[in-house]
């Protein structure tokens, strides 16, 4: 899990988001951020987002419970990440990049923004290297249960979703 006001952004990775070559958007690409991450890895034959899981998340997405946020470089797709909202819970599906830093500069985004709207977590589901360095952490079972009776629940500020998203705060 990450807690949305604690994620570490590296110094390279904090000049490409200062940057002012990226911009943000929210929920305008939902299909295309999906159809990114279903992609199959480098070295890898297969992904684990099936048709019926990205038919599933559209009509999840058409009821507004799922999200996308994605990073734009010019007019080009340069990196997104998706997910479901539940209260003032976030659970990360998954995330792409084409390029450099495009995943990181959208999860470090979206935390900033789950931040301002009173989001107490960001469940990254699976950890791996990149997301402990960033600050993620493994919670006990209790824990993550206890976190989320505390919070599914608990509405975000009505601004969530709605407001339009870019790089202006400068980290």
């Amino acid at each position: 899990v990450l807690v949305p006001g604690e994620v570490y952004l590296s110094r390279r990775t904090r000049r490409r988001y200062n940057s002012g070559r990226y911009r943000l958007s929210l929920d305008q690409a939902f299909a295309e951020v999906m159809a990114a991450c279903a992609e199959p890895r480098a070295g890898e034959s297969g992904t684990w987002i099936t048709r019926d899981m990205l038919r599933a998340y559209r009509q999840l997405h058409e009821q507004g419970a799922a999200h996308s946020l994605e990073v734009w470089e010019g007019d080009e797709l340069a990196g997104g990440i998706y997910g479901l909202s539940l209260g003032s819970v976030f659970f990360g599906e998954s995330m792409f990049s084409r390029r450099t830093d495009g995943s990181k500069l959208a999860l470090v985004a979206l935390c900033r923004l789950l931040v301002r709207w009173g989001f107490a977590l960001l469940d990254c589901q699976v950890g791996n290297p990149h997301l402990y360095r960033m600050g993620a952490q493994e919670i006990t079972r209790e824990g993550f249960e206890l976190t989320l009776a505390r919070n599914v629940d608990r509405p975000p500020s009505p601004r969530a979703w709605r407001e339009s998203a870019d790089f202006e705060d400068r980290w």
